[in-house]
């Protein structure tokens, strides 16, 4: 389940509530395009803006929907023991693992962060995903801070920020890693538009944004890297280029939900407010781009 295309579908709303009909119909896209794991309630599932119960609902939804396909569980949360009970909750829902981002107000401290992954890893009985999001979390993780967290019992992924695009230097950052991080602990990249150069770096999976929405499009960048054809990724990643270009412009949420509502996927709006969403001339420039891309 660390391995190949990780696919974070959209939590999609309708009228403030989740649409769990949308959501579904986003599931079995994944499962029909062949991915190899779902990350529902990530970033892009808006797992921040849901209360307890709207996530249990949704992780329940998400492994009935998965028909077998692992299903990795956000449960980021302010408190310790509030993430404790979204763990119990995701665990009692089927969930095959957990993701955890050290979500804060007050700036949070290395040993802060260390020791939430050891209160919550000690009463897991699933594995987790550290989730290092500096965007939103505006916590970085230092190589040395994984290597501990990675020691703790149930870790077994660590999803990376975005590497460096120069192919030398993302084989540097995910060597050093490597260096400190055992080897039964998976290093998996994030940052869609990043993803080639990473898979290529030696990353062994791919936790995708858009690949939640348009899974089809994004798959043949990680067989190509599974494959060992580097050139091959860079290829099929390049060709993506117009939308990468919208997601360092406008946040890949946005981006993604503009896509998912022009394709008729979820219902329009669908993010939490107060995200608002593209304005109407940055949703044309996105509909040019799916159109041109051929994106369905």
């Amino acid at each position: 389940m660390f391995t190949g295309l990780s696919a974070f579908p959209l939590t999609p709303l309708i009228e403030d509530r989740f649409d769990e009909a949308a959501h579904a119909g986003l599931i079995t896209r994944l499962i029909d395009a062949g991915v190899d794991s779902i990350g529902a309630l990530g970033s892009t599932g808006s797992y921040a803006y849901l209360d307890r119960d709207e996530r249990h609902q949704v992780a329940r939804a998400s492994v009935r929907e998965a028909d077998g396909v692992p299903v990795v569980v956000g449960i980021g949360a302010l408190r310790t023991s509030h993430v404790q009970a979204l763990a119990e909750d995701a665990q009692q829902a089927g969930a095959s693992a957990v993701l955890l981002a050290p979500m804060s107000y007050q700036p949070l401290t290395d040993e802060d962060v260390f020791g939430l992954y050891e209160d919550v890893t000690a009463e897991l009985s699933v594995p987790l995903v550290v989730y290092d999001n500096p965007g939103t979390t505006h916590f970085t993780f230092s190589t040395e801070l994984y290597a501990r967290i990675a020691a703790l019992p149930n870790v077994a992924a660590i999803k990376i920020p975005p590497v460096p695009l120069d192919a030398a230097a993302a084989r540097k950052r995910i060597d050093a890693i490597r260096a400190l991080v055992p080897g039964h602990v998976s290093i998996g990249v994030s940052g869609d538009s990043a993803a080639s150069t990473g898979l290529n770096a030696g990353c062994q999976s791919w936790f995708s944004v858009v690949g939640g929405t348009v899974p089809e499009a994004v798959l043949p960048i990680v067989r190509a890297a599974q494959e060992g054809d580097p050139a091959g990724a860079l290829a099929h990643s390049e060709r993506l280029r117009p939308l990468w270009e919208l997601f360092a412009a406008h946040g890949s949420l946005r981006v993604t939900a503009a896509i998912a509502e022009h394709l008729g996927l979820v219902a329009p709006r669908c993010l939490p407010r107060p995200v608002l969403g593209l304005s109407t001339s940055q949703r044309e420039n996105v509909v040019r781009v799916v159109e041109e891309l051929h994106l369905s």
